[in-house]
């Protein structure tokens, strides 16, 4: 009778260790998206409420969080190619690499070990599908610069849906070759490319495998920032809500799903406070979209929501004991359409007065009409534009994904100013990031960790082997 006792106990345990494993993952990487970005991004909303502290992101409220390191194997501080590749694989590598270890051999990726254990799998983005955190969950290639050859990795990871931007090198080799079109040959290989979310929806329901990219003529790089999306703009929640549709159709063994917000890097690149809370809460937008599936498979459903490094040593605060992020929300655009917008008055006039400058700074930045400016700030922008229009010196700053009017650089300083953010330069830094889980295996997420230990304890919950 003990021993029976004894089975039945084992059977129960394991009956309820299998009910907990998580059928559908969810990875959420927020690119460059440190501590401060998401507190920063919480003061925002809370400020635009009138009140001081903070307005909870959706995924900061689930019952799981902790910070994890993020060094690779040759820099103390890492790339977003050897992070990736730590996010994916679990193993530290060189920064450059995509999918490979010091030795460049493969490392198996999280994403990998869920086709192999019969998932259905994707990978999503809103920058181009062949850049460096989606590269390295499907692509294993020795430099992240290498995107012809990481888009030829595509199809032979043979994973179900990709979603992105577009592919920055769809013809041209890392030697600067000429080379046969991606799309023909990732097409070769089963799968239907859809151009924008009207021709995924037509598409969808007779494809096997998919990749959804925005419309023809748009840019390839990215999406556009969510402060500067228009009606009809491809947006990373209805790419996520685009995944989980074609990921839960027919076979139903279950998915596991990467979702990258890298746009946040690149604001944070920028040094563009504005833009960078925004993209915070368009990534928490597509984290809405995978908590509502979840609340119909709570039992079978983990969400996963960290990042890669911090970009940017964005501060909150820069000594005054207080903050005013609720003057962010008189900027219209981003610092890349300010800069266009000034490229554009200085085509338009030979001779651009600063009245004319100044109309254009109070309309996209709310500078002087909302937003009071000191001297030493209107003469900032006052010397800038003596230089660039009326001497003509026009040089361009330069960070890692723009090349910026220099009064617009000028005028985005001073938005951090009034804001009272601050910045210790345009790379990443070494700083924890934030790690946030709901769902079955969420238990795991506790305690600092390093972020190689993020796939494994994905892997652990969803039961790969």
């Amino acid at each position: 009778m003990k021993r029976l006792i004894y089975v039945l106990f084992f059977v129960l345990l394991a009956g309820t260790s299998y009910a907990q494993r998580a059928k559908y993952v969810f990875y959420f990487i927020g690119d460059g998206m440190g501590v401060n970005q998401v507190n920063g991004t919480e003061m925002y909303l809370a400020e635009q409420e009138g009140r001081i502290g903070v307005k909870p992101l959706l995924f900061t409220t689930f019952p799981a969080g902790t910070v994890a390191t993020t060094f690779s194997a040759t820099n103390s501080v890492t790339d977003s190619s050897a992070a990736g590749t730590a996010l994916a694989t679990g193993a530290k590598t060189y920064n450059g690499a995509i999918g490979m270890d010091d030795d460049k051999n493969a490392l198996q990726t999280v994403a990998e070990k869920a086709k192999q254990a019969g998932r259905k799998v994707g990978v999503t983005t809103s920058v181009s599908v062949d850049h460096a955190t989606p590269a390295a969950f499907y692509a294993h290639q020795p430099n992240r610069s290498m995107y012809y050859e990481i888009a030829l990795d595509l199809p032979k990871a043979g994973f179900d849906f990709y979603a992105g931007g577009g592919f920055l090198k769809p013809a041209t080799t890392a030697d600067k070759k000429d080379a046969p079109s991606i799309f023909p040959i990732i097409e070769e290989a089963g799968y239907t490319i859809a151009r924008g979310l009207d021709e995924y929806k037509a598409k969808a329901a007779d494809a096997g495998k998919m990749v959804l990219i925005q419309k023809e003529g748009a840019v390839p790089s990215c999406l556009p920032y969510a402060i500067d999306r228009k009606e009809g703009d491809l947006t990373l929640p209805e790419i996520t809500e685009s995944a989980i549709s074609f990921l839960t159709k027919g076979n139903n063994k279950g998915f596991f799903l990467m979702v990258e917000g890298g746009k946040i890097d690149w604001a944070c690149h920028g040094n563009d406070p504005a833009t960078v809370f925004e993209e915070v809460i368009d990534l928490d937008n597509a984290v809405k979209v995978a908590y509502e599936f979840y609340k119909k498979h709570p039992k079978e459903t983990l969400i996963v929501v960290t990042a890669d490094h911090e970009t940017g040593g964005m501060s909150l605060g820069t000594g005054r004991y207080e903050l005013r992020l609720k003057a962010l929300t008189n900027q219209e655009q981003s610092q890349d359409l300010l800069s266009k917008a000034i490229t554009d008055l200085r085509k338009d006039s030979d001779k651009a007065s600063w009245e004319e400058v100044k109309a254009l700074l109070a309309d996209k930045m709310g500078f002087w009409e909302e937003l009071p400016l000191t001297w030493e700030q209107e003469k900032m922008l006052r010397d800038e534009y003596e230089t660039s229009f009326v001497k003509n010196k026009v040089v361009f700053e330069e960070s890692l994904y723009a090349k910026t009017e220099p009064l617009a650089a000028a005028a985005r300083k001073v938005m951090s100013q009034i804001a009272m953010v601050g910045w210790t330069g345009s790379g990443h830094t070494a700083g924890y990031v934030p790690v946030f889980a709901i769902g079955a295996g969420s238990d795991l997420f506790v305690g600092k960790m390093d972020n190689t230990e993020i796939p494994k304890r994905i892997a652990k919950a969803a039961g790969y082997k």
